[in-house]
């Protein structure tokens, strides 16, 4: 067996369990603070810090998701995360419809997140079901 697939210790499974788990509460507390100011209006400086919160730790997700499997690039959960981010990017030229974007990304969110294996894991390139490595669920 390649030292590519053994199964990792299981210190190190909740190492990454643990912190990828952190990662991900720290991402919905930046989207609930985020989300919530733009929801509601409010002014810009009382929820900055939660867009800067959301944005960082949703790209270390992104870059953990990548690094683990490049394939996730190419399957339904990668690809509706990069149309979560062209979504985000129309905030800028569609600053009116901020609200309206923001509950499209949570709905794409929940989807790619509690949707079906078989739907998540569709890869667009091979038409079918494409499993990636294990994950680290969190």
């Amino acid at each position: 067996m390649s030292q590519k697939h053994k199964p990792i210790s299981e210190k190190k499974f909740w190492l990454q369990r643990l912190s990828k788990t952190s990662l991900r509460a720290l991402h919905i507390l930046g989207i609930t603070g985020a989300g919530g100011g733009i929801l509601l209006g409010v002014d810009k400086t009382l929820w900055c810090n939660y867009w800067i919160l959301a944005m960082s730790t949703g790209s270390l997700l992104m870059l953990w998701e990548v690094v683990r499997d490049w394939r996730w690039l190419i399957q339904l959960k990668g690809l509706l995360t990069l149309v979560k981010l062209c979504l985000l990017a129309l905030f800028i030229p569609l600053a009116t419809y901020k609200p309206e974007l923001l509950i499209a990304i949570v709905l794409l969110s929940v989807i790619v997140s509690h949707g079906p294996a078989g739907l998540r894991h569709f890869s667009v390139i091979h038409g079918r079901r494409l499993d990636g490595r294990k994950e680290i669920k969190g």
